[in-house]
């Protein structure tokens, strides 16, 4: 049986794809937060038809952008309706392999991978170092694997600390509620409070104010749909964890990745290492 994974979380998951395909977002907003997320890798290092893998691939957003670059991607989710989802978005690539399991069940051999990315998924696991360590162990010697990770508000004020704890008191409440409740909670917080604060910061900077400290300015040039959909990610999962940068790249050191570097930009904490020889 597959222990790092919640069940209960991945059936969320689910419905989230489901309902939220990313069918209907403009392709320019896709890719400029898929180039964020990736800023920091290595295309041009890798090896002609490079074969790596997708793990969490949700609904496929991500290895859209990435399936055009490669030789073959695999897509890995422990959700069969995500994966579903997964396959109609990338319908258009013959080059993407799905395989519905999670962290612990990959089904790839130990040192094969050219490359590997995990996006907003392992902070949802009960043991995220022990799958950064299954992950670093399917790379081959000096592959990279890319990875983010909620982070802890190391880098942000006490006062921005405190609005987030009031938050998480209030995902705590939803996350545990029936679905339709929990979609309707957090389409009611997208609209009354992500959707003001964004336009909000987004107007700030219009005027020359520096946005960095207001809560969801990093959400002030998206769609109401990625709000919507980030709201449900956010208040409608029963499992978050959050790490500071120095705990992230301990995790990463003890995984046997090495020359790890951190994305200093939202979205916090992205990050790079490379499997040691």
């Amino acid at each position: 049986m597959n222990k790092n994974i919640n069940e209960k979380v991945v059936a969320d998951f689910g419905r989230e794809w489901s309902k939220f395909d990313q069918s209907v977002v403009a392709g320019e907003e896709l890719q400029n937060i898929f180039e964020q997320y990736f800023s920091l890798f290595p295309w041009k290092s890798l090896p002609p038809d490079a074969e790596g893998f997708d793990l969490g691939c949700g609904s496929g957003r991500w290895a859209y952008f990435c399936a055009p670059r490669v030789g073959r991607l695999h897509c890995i989710d422990p959700a069969k309706s995500a994966l579903e989802v997964a396959g109609k978005n990338l319908s258009g690539f013959n080059n993407c392999t799905f395989h519905l399991a999670g962290v612990d069940d990959m089904p790839l051999d130990d040192g094969s991978m050219d490359f590997g990315y995990s996006i907003g998924v392992l902070h949802h696991t009960p043991d995220t170092a022990a799958g950064i360590i299954t992950c670093a162990r399917k790379l081959k010697p000096g592959a990279p694997f890319l990875i983010y990770l909620y982070y802890a508000f190391d880098n942000r004020p006490l006062w921005f600390k405190a609005v987030w704890r009031v938050s998480d008191i209030l995902r705590r409440s939803i996350s545990i509620l029936p679905y339709p409740l929990k979609y309707v909670a957090s389409q009611v917080i997208a609209l009354l409070v992500y959707f003001p604060l964004s336009r909000f910061a987004g107007i700030a900077e219009r005027v020359g104010l520096n946005v960095s400290h207001i809560p969801l300015s990093s959400y002030r040039n998206k769609s109401l749909y990625t709000l919507r959909t980030d709201a449900l990610d956010r208040f409608g999962t029963r499992l978050e964890k959050r790490f500071t940068r120095n705990q992230i790249e301990k995790m990463m050191l003890e995984a046997g990745l090495e020359k790890i570097t951190f994305r200093d930009q939202e979205p916090y904490w992205c990050a790079i290492g490379y499997r040691s020889a």
